[in-house]
């Protein structure tokens, strides 16, 4: 069983792979690396590896389980989250939320839920009909925007909606992707 620190942000909860032994870095490829003195530590999921601390920003607990990743898609990223600005739009309107950099890694979750044969997440959630709300700032603009993203290039109607609801019913991106599929509904 596998130990991991567990996160909150303000679009769900991260998990980490935690070390407190040295067994348990074990086939991590640090075993070399890390010594006992240095433990416990946390795996950051990028190749590298950080010292922990359980009044680090955001730390909740730690928890074990044999599954990678540990919690469930609705905890990891949000669904239908009151604050909702970036993340997956689903083609029934449900959203699921994620920071600026976790859509890919959102979109592996999801598509390993909803469509579990997919090679390519991004592709399938896209050929399925979902949509990728995403920050819009370019680094010369003097505000982050949202941006809403459709490889088909239409919108159902729960998704035209919830656009309403989010208050991104005047972007330039929604009324053409709602233009291009008003006589869908």
């Amino acid at each position: 069983m596998k130990k991991f620190a567990v996160y909150k942000s303000e679009t769900g909860y991260y998990c980490y792979r935690y070390a407190d032994t040295l067994a348990a870095i074990a086939g991590s490829g640090f075993e070399n690396i890390i010594g006992e003195e240095q433990l416990p530590v946390v795996f950051d999921g990028r190749g590298g590896y950080f010292s922990f601390r359980e009044n680090d920003y955001g730390f909740v607990k730690i928890i074990e389980s044999d599954n990678d990743p540990p919690l469930p898609l609705e905890k990891m990223f949000f669904k239908n989250h009151p604050d909702f600005k970036l993340g997956w739009m689903s083609p029934d309107g449900d959203t699921y939320s994620c920071n600026y950099t976790n859509h890919n890694k959102c979109a592996k979750m999801l598509a390993k839920t909803f469509y579990p044969k997919a090679k390519y997440p991004e592709t399938a959630l896209d050929r399925a009909g979902w949509l990728k709300i995403i920050d819009s700032w370019d680094g010369t603009e003097r505000m982050h925007g949202q941006y809403v993203h459709s490889d088909r290039g239409r919108v159902t109607k729960r998704q035209a909606d919830k656009l309403f609801d989010l208050g991104l019913f005047e972007n330039k991106e929604v009324k053409e992707l709602i233009r291009n599929s008003e006589n869908d509904w």
